[in-house]
């Protein structure tokens, strides 16, 4: 199919630059809350700030690996597997839910780019889903898997 890498290579690309934008805006965040030197119901300011800039550098670790598998897919041109599918898969899922809470928060638009994030990664996984049947190896026609002729079972009788 001629639409797998190029989608492999714009969600590498999309998740690279969104692993960047979250981190800098968490720890843009922090920096606000450390500077502003004020309490949230008691909570301590210092923990408050540090929590934000550690939390942004999580997420955008994780998105940066969804990332990586991402390029490796379009690099290898091949299904991801195991351990890189589950995590493009929880990576639909945070942008499933993170559009359904920007909707409310922030507006539509920030909805809508969640939603093309995800309508990325999904069609990423299912453009390499469709598998071609295996072909005819050295086993051949007429043939089992060890080298001995396949004959159909007998038919029934009746008494």
């Amino acid at each position: 199919m001629a639409v797998r890498r190029p989608v492999a290579w714009v969600v590498a690309v999309v998740l690279f630059a969104e692993a960047l934008a979250v981190a800098a805006l968490n720890w843009f965040l922090g920096v606000v809350v450390d500077r502003q030197d004020m309490s949230l119901a008691g909570l301590d300011p210092d923990m408050m700030s540090v929590s934000s800039k550690i939390g942004g550098v999580v997420f955008g670790l994780y998105f940066a690996l969804c990332a990586l598998v991402a390029l490796l897919v379009a690099l290898r041109d091949r299904p991801p597997a195991g351990f890189g599918r589950v995590l493009l898969i929880s990576a639909a899922v945070v942008h499933g839910l993170l559009g359904a809470f920007t909707w409310g928060l922030v507006g539509w638009q920030a909805f809508l780019s969640m939603l093309l994030v995800l309508a990325l990664i999904v069609l990423l996984l299912m453009t390499y889903d469709d598998r071609p049947e295996p072909a005819a190896g050295p086993s051949g026609g007429g043939q089992g898997d060890d080298g001995s002729p396949v004959s159909s079972p007998p038919a029934p009788t009746t008494p």
